[in-house]
């Protein structure tokens, strides 16, 4: 099967037109016309992931590995090193980032791991409904999502309705008319202006948020013909 196939498909799930204008989505490295043994879905490209894919597979990843513009190819550094092994294996790229966040990621998250009633979804947002209070969402969402720690800022003892952003989406905090946002990375001018503004937040993380990428992606891909790998990546922090 052809990569330009595979991208038809991915197109079609998560228009690539629909990505931000600063975002680098789409394929990044290999051509359409490449014939490929295995798709590999990933959150990102990882030393560990290049080794152990099959030559002339494709990678399907959510974050870019080239995001800003590369000056110089060192391979003895990230990202140049994994795109020489890369291009040494006959691995392709695609990265599926904003637009994937727009159509599916938010949505899948909200619904089937969360598994909060949506009532509705703009760009990056996700707006649920709830009947909790503040410290039972915490608990449902520490289980539901495996975090064993959250950062929060409690401004209301009851939620009811929900804004989440999955990944980072501290700066999108601003008049979204709930009691509480989710998302991960927020920042603490961020958190200050919330809880001035007397609205909850709770901070998820941004890999524990974005890891169900590739079951959010593998149904698309099921008529595809060809095996489509989810590969389990690790959260480069540890908490101490």
């Amino acid at each position: 099967m052809k990569t330009g196939e595979i991208y038809e498909i991915l197109n079609a799930a998560a228009p690539f037109c629909d990505a931000e204008a600063w975002d680098n989505s789409g394929l990044m490295l290999g051509n359409l016309d490449d014939e490929i043994s295995k798709i590999y879905l990933s959150l990102d490209v990882t030393s560990e992931l290049v080794r152990e894919a099959e030559a002339g597979s494709l990678f399907v990843v959510h974050h870019p590995l080239i995001f800003s513009p590369l000056k110089s190819l060192d391979p003895r550094l990230y990202p140049a090193n994994l795109i020489y092994e890369m291009i040494r294996k006959n691995i392709s790229l695609i990265a599926m980032h904003t637009n994937f966040d727009k159509h599916v990621l938010n949505g899948f998250v909200a619904r089937e791991i969360l598994k909060f009633e949506i009532t509705d979804e703009r760009e990056f947002l996700v707006f649920m409904r709830a009947d909790l209070s503040f410290e039972a969402l915490c608990a449902d969402i520490k289980r539901k999502l495996g975090i064993e720690h959250l950062r929060a800022v409690k401004t209301k003892n009851f939620i009811q309705n929900i804004a989440l952003c999955t990944g980072s989406g501290s700066e999108l905090n601003q008049s979204l008319g709930v009691d509480c946002f989710i998302t991960g990375d927020i920042k603490y001018h961020a958190a200050l202006q919330n809880l001035e503004n007397g609205v909850s937040l709770i901070d998820i993380n941004h890999f524990e948020s974005e890891r169900y990428f590739g079951c959010a992606l593998a149904p698309f891909l099921q008529k595809s013909e060809i095996e489509v790998i989810i590969s389990e990546q690790k959260n480069p922090f540890t908490y101490y």
